[in-house]
């Protein structure tokens, strides 16, 4: 019979403990994006938080593309901000970028955690005014929607002559995660 080595308390908590949960972002759509080939663009979107990175799927042929894609990262730290760059994917050389925008989830977060059970659906909890820390290009209202919390956005691309991204911010709980 062999004894197993005990592990000291210091260095038993889990990967899952360090995560408050999972963000869910829809990116909905583009909108007016730049022109980065002949007529049009093949665009798509990275969008990173601390280290990680996900990306939808390429739209050819079209500077309005609707990916109406759900992309999620694990939070583990609600201050750090969401990073969303457009590329324009190019066959035959590096990717062209149609512009960024990064936004923070601390407001989001900060909703999550308030009682909303028993609200009627549709409920304006907060808004988000657009400002120079922020890249909203109108008001961001969250809001309790069919049993859950929602925040849309419409974001303005910087460091490019037009476009504007649309989308959704969810919250997911995950099972064994230290929560909000």
């Amino acid at each position: 019979m062999s004894s197993s080595p005990t592990t000291p308390p210091s260095s038993r908590t889990s990967l899952m403990e360090t995560f408050l949960g999972l963000l869910r972002i829809r990116v909905w759509r583009g909108i007016n994006l730049a022109v980065r080939d002949v007529r049009t663009s093949d665009p798509y979107i990275v969008i990173k938080m601390g280290k990680q990175k996900l990306k939808t799927r390429v739209i050819k042929k079209d500077v309005n593309p609707e990916w109406n894609e759900d992309l999620t990262l694990s939070v583990s730290d609600p201050d750090i901000p969401v990073k969303l760059t457009v590329y324009d994917h190019d066959t035959f050389s590096k990717d062209d970028k149609m512009g960024h925008a990064e936004f923070g989830i601390k407001a989001f977060i900060d909703a999550l955690r308030m009682d909303s059970q028993g609200l009627p659906s549709g409920t304006i909890i907060s808004r988000v005014q657009p400002c120079r820390t922020n890249c909203l290009s109108e008001e961001s209202c969250i809001v309790w929607s069919e049993g859950r919390i929602v925040q849309d956005m419409c974001l303005r691309l910087k460091n490019v002559e037009c476009g504007e991204v649309e989308i959704q911010l969810q919250w997911i709980d995950l099972p064994g995660a230290r929560g909000l």
